[in-house]
């Protein structure tokens, strides 16, 4: 089940965040693909929001993980580029997973391996021509909790 929606700005990308965030539960699983600069971390910014967390939101790429613990539920912010040759077993993916909170994976490329087979990905793609600055952001389950709670983003 796939889901496109169009962003014409940073606030529409932190909104659609903010929205899932009402629709998520212990263990679920998010992957953010994408260019720099394309959307990953501004949409984590409106997850995070959503959940109740109102520290900042930084992008994790020199730490790999960020956690924040004060909100509805935790939220596991992970950026894995520094991981593109391996090692996402030494990172503990698999207890973060199957923890309590909300894990959010950017470039879930380099970790495919240590993946489940269930989770929703969502792709963001830049479109700057003509000077235009939104993004498309395409939504993907795999599995049957995601397609459920694709269909209920798209009811709220």
């Amino acid at each position: 089940m796939t889901q496109t929606i169009k962003l014409n700005a940073p606030e529409q990308t932190m909104a659609l965040g903010q929205k899932l965030a009402q629709l998520l539960q212990p263990q679920d699983l998010i992957l953010l693909d994408g260019d720099l600069g394309a959307g990953k971390t501004t949409f984590t910014k409106g997850l995070a929001s959503g959940l109740g967390i109102n520290r900042p939101v930084k992008s994790p790429t020199f730490t790999i993980v960020r956690e924040y613990q004060t909100g509805r539920l935790p939220l596991y912010h992970m950026d894995v580029y520094r991981l593109e040759d391996g090692g996402g077993e030494e990172l503990g993916l698999e207890e973060y997973i199957n923890g309590d909170g909300v894990v959010v994976i950017e470039w879930s490329e380099f970790v495919a391996a240590e993946l489940p087979n269930e989770f929703l990905r969502i792709k963001f793609e830049r479109n700057d021509e003509n000077g235009d600055n939104s993004r498309v952001a395409i939504l993907s389950a795999k599995g049957s909790h995601y397609e459920k709670l694709l269909a209920e983003l798209g009811e709220v």
